[in-house]
């Protein structure tokens, strides 16, 4: 026997291991722990809603391709063979940055506007709204991904078109390409969010699509020029920001458009459109910080 205890046996005072919670002060309940933009959670957000529609690349990026390469296919060989012109082009290489456009936007909007709805419709939306992120930062990864996914497929036409004999894709003025593209995406997105979190099941979504956002990008100049219109429906046309976005996209591929042949002429109509996304996005933000229809 010994008098000594045995070396398992410590002082109650060193009961407490150095790593324990036990006097450590807690902030409130309530209290955020991340301050400032959450870039971990962001980034995560912006990644699962790429791979989302990437592991239907087939359907999201390539289909739109091929359905908007039908389009050209279609009119040019209607319109086209007759050697018409439109701009100083032939009619494919007039009606090729519009098709980009169209495809881009639509797409921007399909992919935003399918993000919460889902959610809803599945029960899975708890999964976008716990995670430490605030309405902006869930606005700007669902956004963010659907602007990813209109570059993609418009990268995807473009380079369908510029292998489709007599399309000239040559870049007058790359600065309107870029701004008008990403301008042009950015809208239908958010546009997409907005009407997601209105919609309550997916046909809500479908008469959007089919009744809005399609016939005011086919009927925004993608396939003609408006001076051939009525001076009423010139008017009207000039109320479709589509109109401009589709206009000064074109502008950046051939040098002119329907809002003028210049870049002072085309200015007013970027900045324009630059100032109705902020004003379309403010809402939505606020519209999604209400919990509209999402936490009520």
């Amino acid at each position: 026997m010994t008098d000594q205890a045995p070396a398992s046996l410590s002082a109650p005072g060193d009961l407490m291991a150095p790593g324990s919670n036990a006097g450590r002060k807690f902030p409130p309940k309530g209290e955020p722990q991340i301050t400032g933009i959450n870039r971990i959670g962001l980034w995560s957000l912006y990644i699962k809603e790429i791979r989302r529609f990437l592991k239907v690349q087939t359907q999201t990026v390539w289909a739109p391709a091929v359905t908007t390469l039908l389009f050209l296919i279609i009119f040019t060989v209607a319109l086209g063979r007759s050697g018409r012109e439109i701009m100083g082009v032939n009619f494919g290489t007039f009606v090729a940055p519009g098709l980009i456009m169209m495809g881009m936007m639509q797409n921007a909007f399909a992919n935003s506007s399918f993000s919460l709805l889902a959610g809803k419709l599945q029960g899975t939306i708890i999964d976008l709204l716990m995670p430490p992120l605030s309405e902006a930062e869930l606005m700007i990864g669902i956004v963010m991904a659907a602007i990813t996914r209109a570059v993609m497929v418009g990268g995807a036409v473009a380079l369908a078109m510029w292998l489709y004999p007599g399309v000239d894709m040559h870049v007058a003025h790359p600065w309107a390409v870029v701004w008008f593209g990403l301008m042009g995406a950015t809208m239908l997105a958010i546009f997409g969010l907005l009407a997601s979190i209105w919609a309550e099941k997916f046909d809500h979504n479908a008469a959007i699509t089919n009744f809005i956002v399609a016939p005011l990008s086919l009927l925004s100049g993608t396939f003609y020029v408006i001076s051939n219109l009525s001076p009423f429906f010139q008017t009207v046309s000039k109320f479709n920001p589509f109109f401009y976005m589709i206009s000064g996209f074109r502008f950046g591929f051939l040098g002119s458009s329907d809002i003028g042949d210049t870049n002072e002429a085309v200015v007013s109509a970027a900045i324009g459109v630059g100032a109705l996304n902020l004003v379309l996005g403010f809402v939505t933000y606020r519209v999604l910080k209400s919990g509209w229809k999402i936490k009520s």
